[in-house]
Order: structure tokens, then sequence, then C-alpha cells
């Protein structure tokens, strides 16, 4: 945990592509169960924002905490591992692996980690069926419709019990009735587990669902916990 109780925390984050700043100064937290909302207008720099603090891209400068450790002082190998573990992902389309059935899409984490074929297929299974989808786990996500597609996304972005969950505006592609159930499961699920969601999207039904927003303008942002 960080000093100030949070799980993920940053400060003054700043990033260019060439002349154009993306990120500002922006600055962010969020806490174990908690569910934030990242708002702002396309091209505002939140995706960015979510990709530095997931460690997918390095800030120009600013500085990263997670539990205690600042991400630029690991190695590559020790932010590979925390995207693999730690952290969960859930992109706007899904990204499942289409060769894959939906049940070896979900176990996918697990078995990355070094969890037996048959013990990480079965803690898939009942993240389906948790996700009100177990009745596809043998078909491949061509196979599936797009709102089913998600929840699959979601329970492998769960499958390994990670603390943090990147949501990338991942309601964007679901029309309005399978969007809201998506992000239903998603938050009843991580808040469950303790587990900490970081939401991007742009649609404020979907910030509706999360317990603060932060909202990302001209690449600055300020988490009101920073704002004295």
């Amino acid at each position: 945990m960080n000093p100030d109780g949070s799980l993920l925390s940053a400060r003054d984050l700043r990033k260019s592509y060439g002349s154009t700043p993306a990120l500002d100064g922006a600055s962010f937290s969020v806490h174990p169960g908690e569910v934030v909302a990242v708002m702002g207008p396309s091209g505002s720099g939140k995706s960015t924002l979510l990709h530095c603090l997931a460690g997918i891209i390095t800030p120009d400068s600013g500085t990263i905490t997670y539990a205690g450790r600042e991400l630029s002082a690991m190695s590559d190998a020790e932010r590979s591992a925390l995207r693999r573990g730690d952290f969960g992902f859930v992109f706007q389309f899904g990204q499942l692996v289409p060769e894959l059935t939906c049940v070896e899409n979900v176990a996918l984490p697990l078995r990355l980690n070094g969890v037996r074929r048959k013990d990480a297929e079965r803690t898939a299974r009942g993240w389906l069926e948790r996700l009100e989808v177990d009745g596809i786990g043998g078909q491949r996500p061509g196979e599936v419709s797009g709102g089913q597609g998600q929840r699959v996304a979601v329970a492998r972005a769960l499958a390994a019990s990670p603390k943090v969950i990147f949501a990338d505006e991942p309601t964007g592609a679901l029309d309005s009735l399978n969007g809201e159930r998506v992000m239903e499961l998603l938050t009843e699920a991580a808040r469950s587990s303790n587990v900490a969601v970081v939401l991007v999207t742009h649609e404020a039904r979907v910030a509706a669902y999360s317990d603060r927003d932060v909202t990302v303008r001209d690449g600055r942002a300020r988490d009101a916990e920073y704002i004295a």
C-alpha cells in the first residue's frame, strides 16, 4: 500500500509524442475496491494516462507508485509480471484470442503464470458462470455475440485475481442494454473481490457505475484527493 492509503497513484505525469503533449501534469489515485472513472473528450489524454498507470508506456516525467513501489524503478520483466498477475485488462473490442475457446481465453492468464491446465480451466469456468456466460465456454469468440464476448473478456481480466483492472472504453462496442449489464457485472465482481478498477470512458452512463470521476482535459487531471 502507498503511504496515502492508495493502491496505485500518479503525480504530475507528463508525456509527449514529438511536439504534441498527451499528458501535461496529470495526477491520479485509486484505492483497493474502488472504481474510478477517467473521463474526457477524445484526444484529451485519458488513454495515455491509463497506459502509463499500467506500465505499458513510460511517462517522460512524474511518478507512478503501485503498492509502495515506483514503476520506474522496476525492470521490464517486473512490469511484465505485474501485467500478467496484479493487473487485469478489458478493452473496447475484447481482444480475445480467436483460435482459443472462451474457457481457454479466460484461463490464458493463469496458464501464462504457470497454473496447470485443469486447474486454470476450472477457475475459468467458475468466472464464466459468475459472468452469466457459462454456456459458451466451448465456443470460440467468433461464434458468440458482442455482449457475450465482452463478458468473457471481463472474466479473463478477473481470473488471475488481479489487484487492479484497467478498462478502456469496455462498453464502446456494445448497445446500451449489453453495456449496462457488462458494467454491472464488472463492478459487482470487482468490489466483492476488493479489486480496484480504472475505467476510461467518455459516456456519463458508464461513469455512473464508478465511485468517483477524474476528468482529463488537455492532458491535465487533478485527483480531488490532491486538491486542497
